[in-house]
């Protein structure tokens, strides 16, 4: 079969399946083995023939999840926006990496003004950045970058003689910080989980009293990290008093807005949620998430650091395939990561925001809290409903009132898993104060008022149908005593 021709039956399965995205259901959902046995992975066919392998495409794609579908709301994340998903394919055909400006002259310059764009929008002056594979790996070289720049020598001689390094997170932090600390050698019993106000907040007090703890032992508090909307609850740690503790005691101050730093590019939700986000030494952002790039997307920004990450990232000899520009400008963005092949990502965002810009998705952003709060009223006016805690932002967290003596939290899991299986919707769960919780996350444009109502009925009727049947047990277990 002819490249040409190969391509127009590609395109056209992608069309058809770009038809179908938002209709049925979500999922046509198989249990493992069963599914295992419909792909029929085991097969010996594919070699040479493309008619074999345009059959595992339409495999893979009649039974994946949907993620555009309004059904999907399980993650931070939801089916891509379609300038994006165009730069996807440029990205696959071209095959390049973005290390070095020889490689791939467009995005190099491409990511620089992205960057640029973005530091100015945070208001980071005189800093740098780079795209990385996601928030945990750029929570990982913020942490780096703090751990090098409080012990300069910890690049060449390493963690042995200098005073034991502690950082410092939101208990409900995503658990990449703990990756971290074990990766860089912090050690997770030294990254220190400070409780939480009753918003979900990192409570300033408890921190204080642990640095000044740690301090008076003789330990380095060398990084301290405010979550822009925790995973689970979706609070914002406050900036401003963490920034009169880092005055007093030195620390780097990080914030991960992996999910909730999108509300940069709205002024009033920036006001509201992030003040003083422009004052901090580091902050991330997945575009991925809330703002719809598609997988993955993610920007590392630092403030008054132009040089960090050189400093932190470089080392061995780079010289077979790093050069210099002219004016000591660095050329090649392959020196300041920690990678060597570097994905071109850079298209699919400069895409993106080209096409929607700063007010585009500033309106998608305020469009999700208005939806948020919709729900959140919608589930205090259902009476088989209620909210788990108060929202903060994005997230709402509620369950399914039981009746006295069934268990809430088996019976929410079992309603969570009834709806996937039964392709009704596909949502989250998680935990708040040690109770799960059901997780209603909007990052889907295909999402509206009446999606929510549409869903939020399905949460009912399958909670209705597992009291019937717990019901129908009971009355049979009863009938069948002597």
């Amino acid at each position: 079969m002819e490249q040409d021709a190969i391509f127009e039956r590609l395109l056209q399965i992608i069309t058809n399946y770009r038809q179908q995205r938002t209709t049925d259901c979500f999922v046509d959902y198989l249990e493992p083995d069963e599914l295992r046995q419909r792909l029929r992975l085991e097969e010996d066919r594919g070699r040479g023939d493309w008619d074999a392998l345009f059959s595992w495409v339409e495999a893979y794609l009649a039974y994946a999840v949907k993620t555009t579908h309004p059904g999907y709301v399980n993650r931070m994340w939801a089916g891509a926006n379609l300038p994006s998903v165009i730069g996807e394919i440029i990205v696959a055909c071209t095959n390049t990496s973005a290390c070095t400006y020889e490689t791939a002259p467009v995005s190099t310059l491409m990511e620089k003004y992205m960057l640029t764009t973005m530091l100015r929008l945070v208001g980071f002056e005189q800093g740098c950045g780079q795209m990385t594979t996601g928030s945990s790996n750029a929570n990982m070289i913020a942490m780096m970058a703090a751990r090098n720049t409080a012990l300069p020598d910890i690049k060449n001689k390493g963690l042995s003689g200098g005073p034991p390094l502690f950082a410092f997170v939101n208990a409900d932090a995503h658990y990449s910080m703990d990756r971290a600390a074990n990766i860089l050698g912090i050690g997770t019993d030294q990254l220190r989980k400070v409780a939480v106000d009753e918003h979900g907040r990192m409570d300033t007090v408890s921190l204080e009293r642990q640095l000044a703890d740690v301090q008076a032992r003789g330990g380095l508090p060398f990084f301290v990290a405010a979550t822009a909307g925790t995973t689970v609850r979706g609070a914002y740690d406050r900036v401003e008093p963490l920034l009169a503790l880092r005055r007093k005691y030195g620390f780097w101050l990080h914030v991960d807005g992996a999910w909730g730093g999108a509300v940069i590019f709205s002024d009033e939700l920036r006001r509201r949620f992030l003040p003083d986000l422009e004052q901090a030494d580091s902050f991330t952002l997945d575009f991925h998430k809330m703002l719809g790039t598609a997988l993955m997307c993610n920007v590392l920004l630092f403030n008054r650091h132009q040089d960090v990450l050189r400093r932190v990232c470089s080392a061995g000899d780079e010289s077979y395939i790093f050069h210099g520009g002219e004016n000591g400008e660095i050329r090649d963005l392959g020196t300041l990561s920690l990678q060597c092949g570097r994905r071109v990502d850079s298209l699919k965002w400069f895409l993106d925001w080209k096409f929607y810009g700063q007010a585009g998705f500033a309106e998608r952003v305020e469009h999700y809290l208005d939806l948020c709060r919709y729900a959140e009223q919608q589930i205090k006016r259902l009476p088989e409903l209620e909210m788990a805690v108060p929202r903060e932002s994005f997230n709402v967290c509620f369950r399914f009132r039981t009746p006295n003596g069934t268990p809430a939290a088996l019976f929410n899991q079992n309603l969570r898993e009834q709806m996937h299986h039964s392709k009704r919707a596909l949502i989250g769960t998680g935990f708040v104060n040690g109770e799960l919780v059901l997780r209603l996350l909007i990052t889907n444009v295909n999402v509206d008022k009446p999606e929510i109502d549409r869903f939020l009925t399905a949460v009912i009727e399958t909670g209705r149908e597992l009291l019937q049947q717990k019901n129908s047990l009971q009355h049979n277990n009863t009938a069948r005593r002597p």
